[in-house]
């Protein structure tokens, strides 16, 4: 997506995500959220955290980042956090996801809920989580991924010429993920609804090796 695209519908969707886009993501939300796992102290950095719906989901235990590209997104996390009160949220900044602003291995998790089709150049992006992300962590990841064949894979070619106008990809392929080197796929499922989303749990490796490798587990 083009970034100049991205800021302007955010924008426009900021005010009315929860009640649309984020009430339809929340069962998936949930279910990457309950994969964040971890002992006192885990540190965890969201990116594309939005207007914060997964923010009082997190462990308490945990020290959390947020960042997203939209100002207006992120103005609504930060009236979410004053007024539930939300102690293990460290920060939420403003970053371009492909270029994030911390040290190489500087979380034990990395988060990424819905975000991943609707970033200008996620090949890039993905590096950027593994980067950041030290060996042995996790990238938590929920998204829609452009189906094979169905309903739903007809229902994507049909609306991925709208990309820039509602913010995402409904064609995106799941092999720009799972090909990023320096993962390897721990669990991959369907979630709701009616299976249009997907949960992927990766481990950083030593091994620069791809998660699509035919070798690794496929969850």
């Amino acid at each position: 997506m083009d970034p100049r695209a991205a800021t302007t519908v955010y924008a426009r969707w900021a005010p009315i995500y929860d009640q649309t886009f984020g009430a339809i993501t929340q069962a998936a939300r949930r279910a990457a959220v309950r994969k964040v796992t971890g002992p006192e102290g885990t540190r965890v950095l969201e990116v594309g955290v939005g207007t914060g719906l997964s923010l009082p989901l997190l462990p308490r235990h945990m020290k959390v980042t947020g960042v997203d590209y939209s100002a207006e997104m992120l103005a609504q996390a930060r009236r979410r956090v004053d007024r539930m009160n939300l102690p293990h949220i460290e920060s939420l900044r403003q970053m371009d996801a492909r270029e994030l602003g911390f040290a190489d291995a500087s979380f034990d998790r990395v988060v990424a809920m819905h975000m991943i089709s609707v970033v200008p150049e996620p090949e890039r992006v993905m590096r950027e989580m593994v980067r950041v992300l030290k060996p042995g962590g996790q990238l938590i990841m929920s998204n829609h991924f452009a189906k094979k064949q169905g309903p739903l894979a007809h229902l994507s070619k049909r609306t991925a010429k709208f990309a820039d106008r509602i913010g995402w990809h409904s064609d995106f392929d799941i092999s720009v993920v799972l090909d990023t080197p320096g993962l390897r796929l721990l669990e991959r499922r369907a979630l709701p609804p009616v299976g249009m989303m997907t949960l992927l749990v990766l481990e950083r490796s030593d091994a620069p090796t791809p998660a699509n490798d035919p070798a690794q587990p496929r969850g």
